[in-house]
């Protein structure tokens, strides 16, 4: 499919979306920015700017208090709550301390995020087993994530992440427990994932880390977008064309 033939998929769109938490202070104003299908994009600002915060609210952890939020098409605010457990079955996310299950292997750990959706246990483990040797875990299949090193636990947790092939990757503050080569090593992987169709949003406050890539970076400032560094330009990919 050539380029000229690929149309822009809209798929998350926030509209002069603002947050406030329960007694506290409001942390996301007025913000406005739409994410495409086939896009990697950073999340920049220091801690506290509302970049986790922003990330919540893609995948209805959170719930807007101003403005709208569109999530494939839809008003998440008005999503019920039988219809969240589909609508993050589509979402990967990958979060700074990984928060893998100590009792299970890397195996299971990575199977589990299939077999609770249904999937039958065999296939579980053999599509987690193929996508451990693809993010280089291949011999660690039967260990423990005490044994392992962060940034092994980071690929664990993006490969449980993107087990049931999610439309949309959301990874935060994923290289903050990591030395530079290790982080480096991991967005490479997202990069991989992208290329392959995954919409990518990775939330870091290390601008030095993500200088070595060239995808458009969002700034959050006190919880107001004030930077479009590296134009936020529309990516394609084949998955350009899926309905939602």
């Amino acid at each position: 499919m050539t380029t000229t033939r690929r149309q822009s998929v809209e798929l998350v769109r926030f509209d002069q979306v603002g947050l406030m938490y329960p007694g506290g202070q409001p942390v996301l104003h007025g913000l406005s920015h739409s994410f495409y299908v086939g896009s990697f994009t950073f999340i920049t600002g220091i801690s506290g700017a509302g970049k986790t915060s922003l990330l919540k609210l893609m995948y209805r952890e959170a719930q807007s208090t101003e403005g709208t939020v569109r999530v494939f098409g839809k008003d998440v605010a008005k999503l019920s709550r039988a219809e969240l457990p589909q609508f993050r079955q589509r979402i990967g996310i990958v979060f700074q301390d990984c928060r893998l299950l100590s009792h299970l292997t890397v195996l299971d750990n990575v199977a589990l995020a299939l077999k609770i959706t249904g999937a039958d246990v065999k296939s579980s483990r053999v599509y987690a087993k193929e996508l451990l040797e693809w993010v280089g875990l291949g011999q660690h299949l039967m260990d423990y994530p005490a044994i392992l090193s962060d940034g092994q636990k980071q690929r664990v947790a993006v490969a449980r992440a993107v087990i049931g092939r999610p439309l949309i990757l959301l990874a935060d503050e994923p290289t903050g427990n990591l030395d530079y080569e290790s982080g480096y090593r991991l967005l490479r992987l997202f990069e991989e994932l992208n290329k392959i169709g995954t919409t990518v949003v990775v939330a870091t406050h290390n601008k030095n880390l993500i200088s070595e890539f060239s995808y458009p970076e969002l700034e959050l400032y006190q919880g107001r977008l004030i930077s479009r560094g590296r134009e936020a330009l529309k990516v394609y990919s084949n998955a350009s064309q899926k309905q939602y």
